[in-house]
Formats: structure tokens, sequence, C-alpha cells
């Protein structure tokens, strides 16, 4: 808070600017200065140094005056969400790498990297190939930071796995690195081989940079050169789930082969009073040329429940010259990320939805009459289709306005929180049906039911979950006031077992039943 009072300023600025006689527009002018001052500092106080939900692993870049970064989609496409930003600190969507999965790519598309080079941005990123589920790095291409662009297809396969690109210039040569081995019974390492000039295929044998000796687990590494030295960062333990103990480590040598040794404290980030688990980014420089570190981190509230996000943290020096990172605070601001969408109003592109590619892909169109939604028939998929937004906090509330009349009366349309094809809840109308429902494996289960009066037109439909992981489902006619489901068995309807692995769990838009059926949803919302 600013502690003096602006209209006794303003005051005593007037009385002033006319004892010099000045014109009203000016004194107008001074007062709309002081007032831009005032708010510009309101608005520092009140910015994110992060990007909220889930976004592991991102890469960040700086072009064209703005920075570009870009995070692990796992199983959620469309693939690789891109965000701009022009001060590091707010940050907005503004596409995907991929609208289309790459024909040889069957799931996990993992720790996406930025690289520049001769007017191409290039994006190297993980991914499973379909023919034996060997992990792989992949390579897209463009002329553009932020869209357009094409896959090139595998850059390196190396063993049972190969993850976690990232690409060091050395003079006039460039050096892939990755990590290998993590799969096998032997320690991970992390290797490197010379890249050829194109970016887009390895020269030469793989090299072995550094050796998890101790077995805790090491990857996404990143480097930067300072004063003779490659100083490598990268993260140690496990990175994801409950019992996570992720953290940032460094290492430094003269040349990019090594040998490498330990430098700066043996944790750079791990975890403080609000996030846990840090780790696995890469760096940009400022207009300043000041060093700036965007790395992921559960949230000690929402860990598993909203996923990694995005941190950023300065990059400061001793004075034994060893890496400080100074830990940019990220104020509890869920709130700001609330967001209310008219399908009505948007075009398709601003929408910004994902499904899980591999099992519950939707059909989807934007007009004037809303967004119409269809299911995809997949094999052994009880949920439906989804399309699904990225929470900020694990209490929430999502909420629907569903069109009846221009909706197909049996099918099966409303909100989801949606963990994966066999973990999932929801709240759907069918017919004259209010339905809350459950998937738990295999078996797909009625919770609740109640009849919809048969002259609506029109219902809005709410989760809201709470701190405690429980989640109501009520509903809403027309301008009416909420009205609370009574669910008989409700231990079962919460987020507890909903979270996979790797990623959160996320609210959404569920259909079920035939692909030539649709609903209209006209509104939805997402609230902290």
């Amino acid at each position: 808070m600013i502690g003096f009072d602006l209209f006794a300023i303003l005051q005593l600025i007037n009385t002033n600017l006319m004892n010099y006689g000045l014109t009203f527009q000016r004194i107008l002018v001074a007062i709309f200065l002081i007032a831009a001052v005032f708010n510009s500092t309101s608005l520092l106080a009140q910015n994110q140094a992060r990007i909220v939900g889930d976004f592991a692993d991102p890469s960040v870049i700086s072009a064209n005056g703005k920075y570009y970064a870009v995070g692990t989609s796992s199983e959620w496409a469309p693939h690789l969400p891109i965000y701009t930003s022009t001060n590091l600190l707010e940050w907005k969507q503004v596409g995907f790498v991929f609208e289309k999965t790459p024909d040889w790519i069957a799931s996990s598309f993992w720790a996406p990297e930025y690289f520049y080079q001769d007017g191409t941005y290039y994006v190297y990123y993980s991914a499973k190939r379909k023919s034996d589920g060997v992990s792989c790095i992949g390579v897209a291409t463009s002329k553009f930071p932020d869209r357009g662009f094409v896959d090139q297809g595998i850059v390196v396969d190396y063993g049972t796995e190969s993850i976690d690109a990232f690409v060091v210039r050395d003079g006039k040569d460039l050096y892939m690195t990755w990590k290998a081995y993590g799969l096998d019974k032997r320690p991970i390492e992390l290797l490197g081989s010379k890249l050829s000039a194109d970016g887009l295929k390895l020269e030469g044998e793989p090299f072995s940079i550094l050796q998890d000796t101790a077995k805790i687990g090491i990857e996404g590494q990143s480097f930067i050169k300072k004063d003779g030295y490659y100083y490598m960062f990268y993260s140690a333990g496990a990175c994801c789930g409950p019992g996570c103990d992720y953290h940032v480590q460094a290492v430094r040598s003269k040349t990019i082969r090594g040998p490498y040794e330990d430098v700066g404290e043996s944790v750079l980030l791990g975890s403080n009073e609000r996030w846990k688990c840090m780790g696995h980014g890469t760096f940009v420089t400022d207009k300043k040329g000041d060093y700036y570190y965007l790395f992921h981190g559960y949230s000690q509230n929402g860990t598993v429940f909203t996923g990694r996000q995005g941190l950023l943290a300065k990059l400061e020096w001793s004075d034994q010259d060893k890496p400080v990172f100074d830990f940019i605070k990220n104020e509890d601001k869920d709130s700001e990320s609330s967001f209310r969408l008219d399908f009505r109003k948007i075009k398709r592109n601003e929408v910004f939805g994902q499904w899980d590619f591999r099992n519950s892909i939707p059909n989807f169109q934007v007009n004037t009459t809303g967004l119409l939604l269809s299911p995809a028939q997949i094999k052994g998929n009880e949920v439906g289709s989804v399309l699904t937004w990225r929470p900020a906090n694990k209490k929430y509330a999502i909420s629907a306005k569903l069109d009846l009349i221009h909706s197909d009366k049996d099918l099966m349309k409303g909100i989801v929180i949606y963990g994966d094809k066999d973990r999932a809840i929801g709240l759907a109308a069918q017919g004259n049906q209010l339905i809350v429902w459950q998937v738990n494996g295999e078996e797909w289960k009625v919770l609740s039911s109640q009849e919809i009066q048969g002259d609506t037109k029109a219902i809005e439909l709410r989760l809201q979950t709470e701190a405690d992981l429980s989640c109501k489902a009520l509903f809403k006619v027309q301008n009416g006031t909420w009205t609370n489901i009574e669910i008989k068995d409700s231990s079962s309807f919460n987020l507890k077992e909903l979270a996979p692995w790797d990623r959160s769990p996320r609210p959404g838009l569920q259909v079920k039943g035939g692909p030539n059926e649709k609903a209209v949803f006209t509104e939805l919302s997402l609230d902290y």
C-alpha cells in the first residue's frame, strides 16, 4: 500500500499549477500522468511470475522484443502449448506447436526445447514412437516462434530412452545433449553428440557428459557459458507425484565434453514455503543482459491436482563465483486466473481447450450458436469425449451453460473433471435426466439422478471442488439459484484418485454417444 493521500497530492498540484497560470487541459494531463504512475505501481504489485496450471519442463526464448515459452503437454492435444510475455512475469497463451499429432508418435509429448539459428526456430521434443514405444527426440521448425511449426521427424534415437534435448553452441559447432538409460538397469547418463549444421541429425558418436553414479535420477539439463566455463544446470531426484524430491544442481567444465566439477550449493532450487520439487528449466536474458531461469514446481497447496507450474528465478553469482538463484516471489493470485468464455463471440483458435488424444478425442466447432461438441467413438472408453482446461488451483468451480433446444436430447452432455479414460467424475444431462456419474477403472457408475423439467430450454451445470478434494454437483435453470444435487454415496465423488503420475486432472466439457450427435454449449467459466 502507498502511504500517502493521493487526493491531497492532486489538490496541491492543482493549486501550484494554477499559480503558474497553467491551463485546465494541462492540469488534466498532469493528473492522468500521476494516475498512470500509481496504476503502474499497482499492476506491478499484482504481477505473477509464473505460468499457472500444468506447464512442466518449460523452455523460453527471446524473439521480436518478446519472450516465448513452450511446455510439456504429455497426453493432451493439441500438443506443446506456447505462451508469450513482454516482461517474463505476465503470460498469455498464443497457440500450440502441433494442432495435429505427427504420424510417428504414440504418446508422451515431453520436455520441448527452443533453439534459434539463421532465421529458423526449432522446437526439440520427446515423444514415444508408435512402432516400439521407445522415447525419441524429434524436432519441428518454423520461421516464427509461436506458430507454423512443421515436424521434421526424429533426431535422436538412442537405446531404450532418449529425452530432454538441449542444444549447445561451441563456436561454429552445435551439440545435442540428452538423457539416456532412464529405463535401463545401468545408471542414467547425460549424453552429447555433434549436431549437424541444419540441426536435424546427429553426427559422430555420443559421449558421456555426466553419469548418475548415486542413482538418484538426473535430467533436464541446460547450459550457459561464463568466464570460459560451460555451466550445466540439471535436475535430480523424482520429478513427479506426491513423493517427488526434484531439485536443481550445477556442474561446470572448460569444454562441452568435460570433465565436469560440482559448483555452488548442492541444491540451488528445491522447495520453499509456497512451492516444492522445483526443476527442469532453461535460461533467457532480459534487455539488461541478466539471466532468468524458467522452470517448474508444484504448489505446496495444489500439488498434483494443479500440476507442475511455470516459475521464474534470477541467476546471480556469489563472491566465490558460484551460481545462486533469486527466486521471484509468486503471490497467491489464483483468483486472477479465473476466466469466462462466451463461445458465441470467440473463434475456434481462441478456445485453447485440450483433450486426451489417445482416448477421448472430441469433434468441435464454434459459431454464433455456441460451441458444438460431438463425441468420437473410441473403443473401451467409458468417459466419452472431453474438452478440458488447466486448473490454477485444486479448489475451483467449473460452470457451463447448455442449450437444450439445439442439443441432441439422447446424447449425454455436460461437465467433467478428467484424469484419464479410467478416472473421471462428471455431471451431465441426458434425455430428461440430470446424472452425476463416475468412471473408476472400466466401471461407469451413476451416483445420483433427477428429472429436468420438460419445458427447460437451457440449463447451467457446475462442479465445485473444495480444499479437502471433495466435489459438489449443482445446476441452475434460467435466472434461478444454484441447486445442490444430493449424492447418497459422495465419498467417491472427489479428486483424490484422479491425478495421473505426471499431470493434473482437468475440468472441462464432456459428451458421450453417437458421432453424429452434438451438444451446444454457450458459455463456460472457471472460477477460483
